[in-house]
């Protein structure tokens, strides 16, 4: 016996919009756009500083964060921003005095907060599913009370990120050149690594610790291929940003995979198209 064709449509559009049926997704996604605005954006100034492993450094000294909130019963990601900020701030300390090269300050604080998280981990009696989900991100963790925060704070880094423009782009292509200008660059150094500490924070509960940094330099690189300028290369980021965030969650609800791993396989993905679109170019 066949359907109808209108109750076959009927049918189709039920399932698909069956994903915002459930409160956590609806929390995923608000979450989820809310970061894929902000990680390209702070990410864009990192990669044009040759910073890009700053977001992996950042991302294990949350690490260590999450660890210690798990262990003291209180709010991971609070705890994982105050920590991430701290340790931004030491390696701006660090990389100003000049005697270490950058690359290995960064090298330092990422293999020592991953010792230091690892030895709060053990203390707290091992791996468990609530750190399983920082590590690899899940969409069914995100609370009401993190979409809030995600949210309140992308605001706030996206608006200090347009305030500062100008000096932010000046201390990202030559520090030098923004002091002969007047600008005090370390100040404004250290506030856009503080930037993307509080960005890689707040992304955990959506991408992941070990993938945060992925979504903040992947969508830069893919935009870079379109040798746009500095305004529209951002612009471009962000939007595969955002196609990724959105193709990874509705692929990972749809045949249960770890939203975090497939948000990064999806932005690989557009990765490689773009370089495949612009060789045919």
């Amino acid at each position: 016996m066949f359907m109808p064709t209108n109750t076959i449509i009927q049918a189709t559009k039920n399932n698909m919009f069956e994903i915002f049926q459930y409160d956590f997704m609806v929390r995923a996604f608000i979450s989820g756009i809310a970061v894929a605005l902000v990680a390209p954006t702070i990410g864009m100034f990192l990669v044009v500083r040759r910073y890009s492993l700053m977001a992996d450094t950042l991302a294990h000294v949350s690490l260590v964060g999450v660890a210690i909130g798990l262990l003291t019963k209180t709010q991971p990601v609070i705890v994982a921003i105050v920590v991430a900020i701290l340790a931004a701030i030491g390696i701006e300390k660090l990389r100003g005095t000049k005697r270490i090269f950058s690359e290995s300050i960064l090298a330092l604080f990422l293999s020592g907060s991953l010792a230091i998280a690892s030895v709060i981990i053990s203390a707290s009696g091992g791996f468990n599913t609530s750190l399983l989900n920082y590590l690899f991100g899940s969409i069914t963790t995100v609370l009401s009370s993190d979409v809030y925060i995600i949210v309140i704070m992308v605001v706030v880094i996206l608006s200090t990120i347009i305030i500062f423009f100008n000096k932010f782009f000046l201390v990202s292509f030559d520090e030098e050149l923004a002091k002969t200008d007047g600008i005090r660059a370390k100040l404004y150094s250290s506030l856009l690594v503080v930037l993307a500490a509080v960005t890689v924070a707040l992304s955990m509960r959506i991408v992941g610790v070990l993938l945060i940094g992925a979504l903040m330099v992947i969508p830069v690189i893919t935009a870079i291929q379109f040798r746009r300028g500095f305004k529209a290369t951002i612009i471009l980021a962000v939007m595969v940003s955002l196609l990724a965030v959105l193709i990874g969650l509705v692929v990972s609800y749809y045949f249960s995979l770890a939203s975090g791993g497939t948000i990064v396989v999806v932005a690989l993905a557009l990765f490689l198209l773009s370089v495949f679109v612009n060789k045919r170019l």
